[in-house]
């Protein structure tokens, strides 16, 4: 076990305020691998102060320096991609390779889109006899989940930097780690003194001190719907900017004309990956009545084979959390055809991939958010049945459709409530942006709409 110490705060590592600390454990084994300070209060406000301070310099360099130090801190993230994926695996259970792929690899690409939009951004415009000016919206506050530990710091960082904003980061208590090796990459790269702060802490200390800290001006937070709805009545209290990535029940629509097993193999291996712990994961696979059995046959028969290949999840919570979740399943009437809450192993955060049957729209498990590797499969007897379903949860993040011809595809996918639905199989964008619809969020993530969440107008008339 390692002891971390400090937070890095205004360009150095630094004593915490307190003597508290968070043990990381390893969900495969639960065994604690590490701790680090548990931040406080005090930690917070001189982080933002930090952040306060660094702001004026910050936002008056050039767009094309800013993007000149973001491409350097791609180029840290490209060469520490192997320390970054053992971490990730220690911190969060997920298999190497797809720490290799998704958790270390992603990052490196955002961050890359970032820097090539921040030399490129009209951060001023002609409209008529004016000038926009396009300015940052100040200190930054950003909370992050455990989900996606690297890739979800750099979706608020980067574009943070990108717009000239200064901020501080709370991650995760449960993947703190990886978010320690950023602030190292951060400084390697050369990002000045007290524009990039990092203070580890529980939520409900930590968050909540960053989000109701009156020199913060926007506060980007990912998580639960649950806790998202707090942060922004504080902020709504306070007049302050949110951004806002919660929760999903994703539908992915398979019409009838689609290939159905590439649409069950592809939408089964999407609700497994990263452990189901994905707030965009297909949990909801809609077939038409006249398919459906083949459907759970194939899906069942997909979910057997991740078995040995998935992570635990994040932590014991979790883990009983998701199992609750199956058993409430079986208790209203949904049938399991793979899986189930018997644990596979004897140690560590293990959930078997699950797959449920003879699911209705107005059950738990096809209504709230699992957080697991588990899919319902629902059966619609026409298309516009299956929009009502589709649409018929708080929720609106994301959602996939298949269909034989794209345009019928892309003809369904426009009437259906959520941010992003992927067309027959479509491959993430970095530039695209992220976010959703309802109870699912306020605000987008990614590409250019992601960094105008860190930009505020002001016009001058000639």
């Amino acid at each position: 076990m390692k002891a971390h110490d400090g937070m890095y705060i205004d360009g150095t590592w630094r004593p915490a305020a307190g003597t508290g600390v968070i043990e990381v454990v390893n969900p495969a084994d639960e065994e604690v691998i590490a701790t680090v300070p548990a931040g406080t209060v005090e930690d917070v406000d001189a982080a933002v102060r930090a952040a306060r301070a660094a702001l004026p310099a910050w936002a008056a360099t050039p767009p094309a320096e800013r993007a000149a130090r973001l491409t350097a801190l791609r180029d840290v993230l490209l060469a520490r991609q192997d320390e970054i994926a053992r971490t990730v695996t220690a911190e969060l259970g997920s298999p190497l390779k797809l720490s290799q792929a998704v958790h270390a690899g992603v990052p490196v690409a955002v961050a890359g889109s970032y820097a090539e939009l921040a030399a490129g951004y009209a951060f001023e415009e002609r409209v008529g006899n004016s000038t926009v000016l396009h300015e940052p919206v100040g200190v930054v506050g950003a909370i992050t989940p455990w989900n996606y530990p690297l890739h979800q710091i750099v979706a608020k960082t980067a574009p943070a930097l990108a717009a000239g904003c200064t901020l501080v980061v709370k991650p995760a208590e449960d993947t703190p780690l990886v978010a320690r090796l950023f602030a190292d990459a951060v400084h390697e790269a050369g990002i000045p003194a007290g524009v990039f702060n990092l203070v580890t802490g529980l939520g409900p200390v930590a968050g909540q001190a960053l989000a109701e800290h009156p020199d913060v001006d926007l506060v980007s937070f990912t998580g639960s719907t649950a806790v998202g709805r707090r942060i922004g009545a504080i902020a709504t209290g306070m007049v302050k900017r949110v951004a806002l990535e919660l929760g999903g029940k994703s539908a992915n629509v398979v019409l009838p004309s689609a290939d159905l097993a590439r649409a069950v193999n592809v939408g089964v291996a999407n609700v497994m990956s990263n452990s189901g712990q994905t707030c965009s994961a297909w949990t909801r696979m809609l077939v038409h009545r006249d398919r459906y059995d083949e459907a759970v046959e194939l899906a069942a028969a997909a979910a057997d084979k991740y078995g040995d290949r998935i992570g635990p999840v994040v932590n014991a919570r979790q883990r009983d959390r998701v199992r609750g979740y199956i058993e409430k399943g079986t208790a209203e009437g949904a049938r399991i055809v793979a899986g189930g809450p018997d644990a596979p192993r004897e140690k560590g955060y293990w959930v078997s991939p699950t797959v449920f049957a003879d699911v209705t729209p107005e059950m738990t498990i096809a209504q709230e958010e699992i957080f697991g590797p588990v899919l319902s499969v629902l059966r619609y007897d026409d298309e516009d049945d299956a929009l009502r379903i589709a649409n018929g949860t708080v929720y609106g993040l994301a959602g996939a459709v298949w269909a034989g011809d794209e345009a019928e595809a892309v003809a369904f996918a426009r009437r259906m409530d959520t941010g992003q639905v992927d067309i027959n199989g479509g491959r993430f964008n970095p530039l695209a942006p992220f976010g959703g619809y309802k109870q699912s969020g306020v605000g987008r993530e990614l590409g250019a709409h992601g960094l105008a969440e860190y930009l505020q107008t002001k016009s001058f008339q000639f």
